[in-house]
């Protein structure tokens, strides 16, 4: 299962790496894909992911989840 967020406040690939990183920590996610310039994040998952969970995952990476 695909889903794309949008994630604002990243600008390097440190931001890129830290997102990627506690997103793949999720149950049930295998892959993480980020546009930098968009920042756009597509999720690549098992299973449907409960925004919340995103959003945390998100929040505790130091960014924003915005959609």
């Amino acid at each position: 299962m695909l889903t794309t967020y949008t994630v604002t406040g990243m600008t390097c690939e440190h931001c890129v790496n830290a997102v990627t990183g506690e997103l793949r920590a999720l149950d049930g996610v295998s892959d993480v894909r980020i546009d930098l310039p968009t920042g756009a994040v597509t999720v690549t998952s098992d299973r449907p992911l409960d925004v919340e969970s995103v959003r945390a995952a998100v929040d505790e990476a130091g960014y924003a989840l915005t959609a």
